[in-house]
This record gives C-alpha cells, sequence and structure tokens, in this order.
C-alpha cells in the first residue's frame, strides 16, 4: 500500500515536472512571430479594415502566462482621410498561471503604452468606430450564435481576482468632426488603478490634457463583487479640469449590464464659466450684453437615472447674484416628456442677452411676404420637430424679474407642452404697483407657428412702464385692461402684418405729455382772431378718465371711440395705426367744457371744438390743428345760427333758401 502510494506520487511529481519543463522550454521552440500574418488576416476579415503587429510579439508560459507586442496598427475603413483608427506602441500582460487552475486571476501587470485613438465622425454622420455589419448580411447562423452570446451569464467564471499594476501610459484621443471642422484632442492619456479586484475599492486615477489644458480624475469605485453586471458598485470620483471646473460625484450605480441605475449627489465648485470657456479657446461662446456676468456658477443636486428617465432632486444653482431651487425629472428620450419645477430669488435677463446688433432691422415692404415664416434673418428654416416632439409640465416661481427692463415680482408661470402646442397657463406677476395675468399659446404643429396671448392689466403705473420698456415719457396714470390678440408667423414682419385682435385700455388720473390740447384750443382761438402767438406742444394735458377701445386687422390699429375727459376737457379721438409701415393717422377733437382763462384770454369758451390731426410715424408723430375745420365750424354758426340773421332770413321769406345756402357755403369751405 505504501509502496503504491509512494510510486503514485511519484508519478503526479514528475508530470508537474515535466509540464513546468514543457512551459519552460516551449517558448524557446515556438516562435510567435510565424503566426502574426494568420492573426492579422484573421483581424482584418473580421473588422474589414487593415490590422498589422509591425513589432516583436513574444510569448511565455511559466511561472507567469503572458504575451507582448509592439507597433499595433488598426487602420480606417475606406472613405476616411486619417490613416489609422488605432495604434499602440507597446502592450505587456502576465498572469499566474497556477492560481487559475482554482479559478483564481492573479495579474502581475497590465501595460499599455502609447495606445492613440482617432474618433471621426463623416460628412455623412459615418463614423469611423461602427462596426456593426447590415442584417442582410448575416447569415441565419450567425445571427443564432449572436443571439445565444447575447444571454447573460450568471456571475464570473472566477472566485478571485487582484492585479499587481493596471496603468495605461500616454494615451492620446483625438475627436475629428468632419461636418463643422471642430477638432478636440486628449494627449498625455495615464490611467492607473490601484487595489484593482473583486472584493476591495478599486482605486482610480486619470490625468490628461484637453486641448494643452490639465484634467485629472480622482476616486475610488466598488467593491463589484463577484457579479459586476448586476451588483449595486459604490462610486465616489473627484474632477478638475482646466484648472477652472471642480465636481464630484458620490453615489452607487446599479446592475450596470442588467438594468443599469445611478443614484448619484453632484457637487460642483464655484467657478466662472467665462474663464473656462476662455481656457477652452471659446470666448466667442459666452457674448452677454453685461460682460461681468456668467462668472460665478456652482451646483448641487442629486441625480438619479436608468435606461429611459433622469431625475433631479434638491436641486441648488448660483448663477452670480441669482439662487434658484429646482427638481425635474426627463422620461422617453425619444419623445421627451419634462416635468420640472423651479423658484429663483431674482435675476435681471438683460445682463445676460446677446449684444444688440448694430444693424438695424429693416421693415419688408407691405404686402411683400417670404415664402415661409419659418425663415430667420440668417435665412436658416426654423426646425420645430423637437417642440412637436416635446412633453411638459413645469413651474416657475421667481422673486424679482427684470426683462427688456421691465421689472416684475412675485412672478408666477405654469408651462405646459403637447402635440405641439406650448401653453403659458397663466403667468401671474406684479408690477409698477400693480399686477398682470397672461395666457398666451404657441401652436407649432404646422409649418408656420400660429399664437394667441390673452393680457389683463390691473392698476398698473404706466408712466414708469413705459419708461423702462420704451424708454419714453409720454403717458401717465394708472392702467387697466384686457387685450386678446391672435398671430402668424416667427418674423416681426409677418407677425405685424398678421396681428389680429382687439380689447381696452382705461387710463385714470393720469397725463399725456409733449401736448397741450387746452394750449391748442386757446392758440387756435388766438390764430382765428389775428393772433400769430405760438402753439405750446411741449406741455401735458392733465385728464381724469381715458379711455381706449380698439380692433387690430391684419398689422392696422384702430379705434373709433376713444375719449378722454378733464375739468376743462372732453376729447374724443379716431384713426388708424399701421403697425407694419409705422404710421399714423388720427383724428382728436378736444372740447373746452369750462372757462379757459391765460395769455389774456378772459371768454367763455365752453363748446369750443379744435380738431387736430395726428400723422407721422411712431417715432415722428406730427400734431397739426385742422384750422379749416375750425373756421367753418365758426362760419356757420356767426352766419346761420346769428340770431339777427334768422330773423332777417324770416321776416324776407328766405327761410326755404337757408340749406341750400348752407350746403353751397360747405362746398366753398372745403
Amino acid at each position: 500500500m505504501k509502496s503504491g502510494l509512494k510510486w503514485g506520487l511519484i508519478a503526479v511529481g514528475g508530470t508537474i515536472v515535466l509540464v513546468l519543463l514543457i512551459l519552460l522550454i516551449l517558448p524557446v521552440f515556438v516562435d510567435a512571430n510565424k503566426f502574426k500574418p494568420v492573426l492579422e488576416k484573421k483581424v482584418a476579415e473580421l473588422t474589414g479594415r487593415p490590422f498589422s503587429v509591425s513589432g516583436k510579439v513574444d510569448i511565455s508560459f511559466f511561472p507567469f502566462a503572458g504575451v507582448s507586442f509592439s507597433d499595433l496598427h488598426m487602420g480606417n475603413p475606406q472613405g476616411f482621410a486619417e490613416k489609422d483608427f488605432v495604434t499602440i506602441k507597446s502592450f505587456d500582460v502576465r498572469v499566474k498561471l497556477l492560481p487559475l487552475l482554482s479559478r483564481e486571476v492573479q495579474i502581475k501587470h497590465f501595460i499599455l503604452t502609447d495606445p492613440q485613438i482617432v474618433l471621426i465622425k463623416g460628412k455623412q454622420g459615418r463614423t469611423n468606430w461602427d462596426f456593426s455589419i447590415p442584417k442582410e448580411e448575416k447569415s441565419p447562423a450567425a445571427t443564432d450564435q449572436d443571439s445565444s452570446e447575447s444571454e447573460t451569464v450568471p456571475g464570473l467564471p472566477i472566485r478571485s481576482l487582484t492585479v499587481g499594476d493596471f496603468s495605461i501610459k500616454n494615451g492620446t484621443v483625438t475627436w475629428i468632426d468632419t461636418p463643422s471642422g471642430a477638432r478636440k484632442t486628449i494627449d498625455q492619456l495615464d490611467v492607473v488603478f490601484t487595489n484593482l479586484s473583486l472584493d476591495r475599492p478599486i482605486g482610480v486615477k486619470l490625468s490628461a490634457r484637453l486641448d494643452e489644458k490639465p484634467i485629472s480624475l480622482n476616486g475610488t469605485l466598488g467593491p463589484v463583487g463577484q457579479d459586476p453586471g448586476k451588483a449595486t458598485i459604490p462610486l465616489e470620483m473627484s474632477l478638475k479640469a482646466l484648472s477652472e471646473l471642480s465636481v464630484s460625484l458620490k453615489g452607487t450605480v446599479a446592475s450596470p449590464a442588467a438594468n443599469p441605475r445611478a443614484d448619484l449627489t453632484i457637487a460642483v465648485a464655484e467657478f466662472s464659466p467665462r474663464k473656462l470657456l476662455a481656457a477652452l479657446g471659446q470666448d466667442q461662446a459666452i457674448a452677454t450684453r453685461d460682460p461681468g456676468v456668467l462668472n460665478r456658477v456652482s451646483l448641487r443636486a442629486g441625480i438619479s437615472a436608468s435606461s429611459d428617465q433622469i431625475s433631479v432632486s434638491k436641486g441648488d444653482m448660483i448663477v452670480d447674484d441669482s439662487k434658484l431651487s429646482f427638481t425635474s425629472r426627463v422620461a422617453q428620450f425619444s419623445r421627451p416628456d419634462i416635468t420640472f419645477e423651479a423658484e429663483i430669488d431674482r435675476i435681471d435677463l438683460d445682463r445676460y442677452l446677446p449684444p444688440a446688433s448694430e444693424s438695424k432691422a429693416t421693415v419688408s415692404p407691405a404686402g411683400s411676404e417670404s415664402k415661409s415664416s419659418t425663415v430667420t434673418g440668417s435665412g436658416k428654416k426654423t426646425d420645430y420637430e423637437p417642440l412637436r416632439r416635446l412633453i411638459m409640465n413645469g413651474r416657475l416661481k421667481a422673486g424679482e424679474v427684470t426683462i427688456q427692463k421691465t421689472k416684475l415680482s412675485n412672478l408666477s408661470v405654469a408651462i405646459l407642452a403637447k402635440d405641439g402646442i406650448l401653453r403659458m397657463a397663466p403667468l401671474q406677476a406684479d408690477l409698477y404697483n400693480g399686477n398682470l395675468i397672461l395666457n398666451s399659446d404657441l401652436n407649432v404643429s404646422q409649418n408656420v407657428p400660429r399664437s394667441s396671448v390673452k393680457l389683463g392689466l390691473k392698476n398698473i403705473l404706466v408712466g414708469p412702464l413705459l419708461r423702462d420698456q420704451l424708454q419714453k415719457d409720454v403717458l401717465e396714470g394708472v392702467t387697466n385692461g384686457s387685450i386678446d390678440l391672435s398671430f402668424r408667423g416667427d418674423t416681426p414682419e409677418l407677425i405685424r402684418k398678421t396681428l389680429n385682435g382687439g380689447g381696452e385700455l382705461r387710463f385714470n388720473d393720469g397725463a399725456i405729455k409733449g401736448v397741450d390740447l387746452a394750449g391748442m384750443i386757446r392758440g387756435a382761438r388766438a390764430m382765428l382772431s389775428g393772433d400769430t402767438q405760438s402753439i405750446d406742444v411741449g406741455s401735458r394735458t392733465d385728464f381724469t378718465e381715458m379711455k381706449v377701445p380698439f380692433k387690430i386687422s391684419d398689422g392696422i390699429f384702430n379705434t373709433a371711440q376713444t375719449s378722454l375727459q378733464s375739468p376743462l376737457l372732453r376729447v374724443n379721438a379716431a384713426g388708424d395705426a399701421n403697425l407694419v409701415s409705422e404710421t399714423l393717422d388720427f383724428r382728436v377733437e378736444p372740447t373746452a367744457v369750462g372757462t379757459i382763462k391765460g395769455q389774456g384770454d378772459q371768454e367763455d369758451r365752453r363748446g369750443v371744438k379744435v380738431p387736430i390731426i395726428v400723422s407721422g410715424t411712431f417715432t415722428e408723430p406730427k400734431f397739426t390743428i385742422d384750422t379749416k375745420a375750425i373756421a367753418k365750424e365758426q362760419v356757420e354758426k356767426q352766419v346761420f345760427e346769428n340770431k339777427r340773421v334768422k330773423e332777417f332770413m324770416e321776416k324776407k321769406g328766405l327761410k326755404e333758401y337757408e340749406e341750400p345756402a348752407k350746403g353751397l357755403l360747405k362746398k366753398f369751405l372745403n
């Protein structure tokens, strides 16, 4: 028995020694370089692109199973200007052989030196990293094999994994976008993994340069466990880029291979987007009216993401002097379904608008309409398809907002979108001691956008509003009103041409600045009396109430019953304002209702009418007294309403000639 065991052990030991000797001697007699042509041919056939290993290939089997090679090249398919897709200067991996028998993988080192990858997007959208084969070119056998290989294998077929040295040295990744001409390069890429195993946190250290600017990534990943594809993997990373940006991520990534999900907290330390883009050579990417904005931004938020949605919770963001809190969710990425709630304390949006263009916009002649309203000033058509796919349900609140120099406070708005219809329902805000409520729709379901606006105004001080919005000091008073408008198009010209609707504006306890209607009456009376005094149109006309009912038809504003009341005046006005040509055509009829005294005028002027013609343009209005109408009225009054004239005509039996005489006199005065 002992003799048999002894010889058995000798046999096993001899076999092991023999195997070890074979493993040691085999590389001496086997030249791996003889197999390079076969390897290169097979890889080229499988990938459809050139493949070569110009350097020497070494293989070892004991005590480490290993392979090393140098000067590897994989080319690009035909049609790409760059010759190589991937090049590797050298590669060396060593794995302990005996532990593999116990399903333990012990890697001494894995070193990749000078890898270079060139990623190209061609003119037709074709990419050089696409290795897919069209379905019609696959055989049924290959399809069956692919489907079987895609089945998930539970767990890893190993018990443990340890790696002594895992590093990528001096790598380069180049991105070329041929249609836009953009080119980005990441070079001096060094990646080191420490404590690389299944049951311990893995250290990650990355450093590189992006367009010659430094970036780095440090942190830990894992442990990944025996089944990394289904495990929940802890993650803690810190990214630093271009000496400006510092981002930290902390959380978990679950089931990365099967049903990936990430729950992370992101924190972006305060940085300057303006300086960051300047470091990238993109100074012109930020062009704002105020060059002092976008110099201070920070962010903190919770992010939950899966393959079909992403949500943000407890979001806090600082942008310059503004603080924003928000939550959001995006689902169905192909047809985005977005919900959000956001609240900002204050923001001046004018500071972030693009600089005002030095070129003046030209107004197209009336009747000349572009072939498509979706053509912008740059000649490019607006693509509304993303808006047609969009689904949105959002709520926004703001403490103070300045937009187009108009100051609003306590703003709240609901923003809804579905089937190409975007709706604000409603927008409410306080402004200039009053408040407004706005409901608006933008319908882009057809080629030409259609819009509607309903606006309600309550107790708004119109003077400071017009001074801030239009930089004009023309009107004072407390404003109430309602406006209902609709229009088509997305260019100012087409919007003005297709503007329709109406409404009414009411102004109380105010004044029209720049014109003194009472003074005009005095001046007109003086001219009729032969006085050549000048007319003062640089003062103001006070009123207790002014009503402006109006209609707009195809860009022409019309009012037929505008009225103004003051202690001394009654004013009626009617006429048009052409929004397309920006011209005015109004007739204003102020009537004195009390004694007007001034400049020696002591007479009672009750009932005196002085018609005023308003013409010119929006920027240069002209006020002209209709002296002809005044003269006509006065002649008729003096001739036909004079008591002595009436008595004379009755006495002489001329009453029947009164009307024909009036008609003849009117024709003469006209």
